[in-house]
């Protein structure tokens, strides 16, 4: 009895273990080596993901199916491990027969002799390839363009962060570029031609390139090359005039030739000289150097495009301080960051003050106060310059309406931009804010610079309904622009303001031209401001040719509302 209970349970010992021998060969990939890594058992799911036969397995290393894609560490770590008696876990890439790669989670587990030494290794492997072609994908997918494929601007900051990472001496260099007036090619040949047009610029600028280099489409027409260990400036000029002249080639387009032209900017530096930055973390030195070569990038725009420059100190500083301008701008009118002032004019043959004109100054927290020549254009350029131009239009009747309760009588000159006379609701909204403050029409005046006669056709309706108002109109900045008599003779000009420039100039060589233009003015019966009066010199020309109105520091700068009072008296 005792015998039989015996054979019955090594009977049931050897069905459990060919059980769990099936269960291993329909679920797992399992080999089995000798000490030396020699293949000495493999099972049939090994054979059908390998692709190689049992008999061309045998006997064999795993050198089979190596698809040399780890590190040899790798597999010194591995046989370490496994040789130290200790059970080894890890995700390997593998070559089957047919060239086709597989990946496996894998399990090696030693088998040791009485001495505790591994005679065998039994692997039990899963097949993973499906996931790791998955995780793939959306690696390709966070790291790479879905358009021209090629590395975006996160797989940019990982090769710039082992780049940094190295801290050795080498030079490298980031090209910032963008393709000139892409938006205009756009927008004429359409989308799908424009996304061709990309994927064409992709290739070229790989052409260009040393395998080692890398390049990048950042976003929309900007692509970023990185040159590593690259010698000197003489080398990233060759390659960058290799790319300004690839991409000036015609490109075709359903038949059509399209050419392009980009501009390039440039940071040349060190990995050490990076690391200088101290404590400053490593994104925040990747960001600093993509940014100082989108940097020189507008700067080259600003030149006219076509063209690349290597970033400066000078440059840098110019084009932050233009970005920071134009960030805060956009909330200064709400922020209450406007001020006017007002320069004093005077009846030049008497001195006395008979009116001002309204000055804009902007002070900002970040920027100081910042000077009219700076800010004016970007109001221009942002389309700010209508609203920002009603809160002044707005702040000087009320201002004017003071002066008049308080027995200061005189007349208020105001800039008015081009843009502010194609607004439809311009005239409506000068003549409310008159009878909101209750101004009489001759105490106005609105000062309009020569660019105006390059819209004539335009302007000259609206300037002739302002006219009917009472409103008197003067030209700003008379000689500088596009002076023509015709224009004046047809324009409901009152005023003629002779710009500093030709005042500077008396007694040097511009009286002539200064006395020409008030006997113009003259003649078609219009009064003459001259502004930038400085000298005594200059005010006796003026005076002796009766020259009616004129403004300057030899009277007054320009001063704060409360200040008039004392002016006037």
């Amino acid at each position: 009895m005792g015998q039989l209970n015996v054979k019955q349970a090594l009977e049931n010992k050897e069905k459990q273990l060919k059980d769990i021998e099936f269960a291993l060969n329909e679920s797992s990939i399992v080999a089995i080596t000798d000490r030396r890594g020699r293949i000495t058992f493999v099972n049939d799911m090994f054979c059908k993901l390998s692709k190689y036969t049992r008999e061309e397995l045998m006997g064999q290393d795993h050198q089979i199916i190596n698809a040399n894609y780890h590190p040899k560490c790798f597999f010194q770590d591995m046989w370490k491990t496994i040789g130290n008696g200790r059970v080894w876990k890890g995700e390997i890439k593998n070559l089957a027969k047919d060239g086709t790669h597989y990946w496996v989670d894998t399990t090696i587990v030693p088998m040791l002799d009485e001495n505790k030494k591994p005679y065998q290794y039994v692997s039990i492997r899963h097949d993973i390839t499906k996931r790791k072609n998955m995780e793939e994908e959306m690696r390709h997918m966070a790291y790479y363009d879905s358009l021209t494929n090629l590395p975006n601007r996160n797989y940019l900051i990982t090769h710039l962060k082992s780049l940094l990472e190295k801290k050795s001496s080498e030079a490298f260099a980031v090209l910032f570029l963008d393709i000139d007036r892409f938006k205009t090619i756009n927008d004429t040949l359409g989308h799908s031609a424009g996304d061709l047009l990309l994927k064409e610029v992709g290739k070229r600028l790989k052409a260009c390139i040393r395998e080692s280099d890398l390049v990048c489409r950042h976003g929309g027409d900007e692509f970023v090359i990185v040159l590593d260990n690259i010698q000197d400036k003489e080398g990233v000029n060759l390659v960058a005039n290799r790319i300004i002249n690839e991409l000036s080639k015609p490109f075709y387009s359903n038949g059509e030739r399209t050419f392009l032209s980009t501009s390039i900017g440039i940071n040349f530096s060190t990995t050490t000289k990076l690391h200088r930055h101290g404590n400053v973390e490593i994104e925040d030195i990747i960001e600093e150097i993509i940014q100082k070569s989108d940097i020189a990038m507008y700067h080259v725009k600003e030149l006219g495009g076509n063209g690349f420059e290597f970033i400066t100190r000078d440059k840098s500083e110019k084009v932050v301080r233009q970005f920071t301008l134009e960030s805060q701008i956009h909330q200064a009118l709400e922020n209450n960051e406007f001020f006017l002032v007002y320069q004093p004019q005077f009846r030049i043959s008497d001195e006395k003050l008979v009116g001002v004109e309204v000055l804009l100054r902007w002070k900002n927290e970040k920027l100081g106060l910042v000077p009219p020549s700076e800010f004016i254009p970007v109001l221009e350029k942002n389309g700010l310059i209508v609203p920002v131009g009603n809160w002044v239009l707005t702040k000087a009747m009320e201002q004017l309406r003071n002066w008049l309760d308080q027995g200061l009588e005189m007349k208020v000159a105001i800039n008015i931009s081009l843009k502010q006379l194609g607004n439809n609701l311009f005239i409506n909204s000068v003549k409310d804010t008159m009878q909101q403050n209750n101004i009489k029409p001759e105490l106005v005046e609105l000062e309009l610079t020569e660019s105006l006669f390059s819209e004539i056709d335009k302007v000259k309706p609206v300037l002739e309904a302002l006219k009917t108002l009472g409103i008197n109109l003067a030209i700003d900045d008379f000689g500088t622009g596009y002076s023509s008599l015709s224009y004046l003779d047809n324009l409901p000009i009152d005023n003629l303001k002779i710009d500093k420039s030709f005042i500077d100039k008396i007694n040097i060589d511009g009286e002539s031209l200064v006395k020409t233009i008030i006997d113009m003015g003259k003649n078609l019966k219009m009064e003459i401001v001259a502004e930038g009066i400085e000298k005594e010199d200059q005010l006796l020309f003026l005076k002796e040719n009766n020259c009616q109105i004129g403004q300057g520091y030899f009277f007054s700068k320009p001063v704060q509302s409360e200040e008039i009072r004392r002016i006037y008296q």
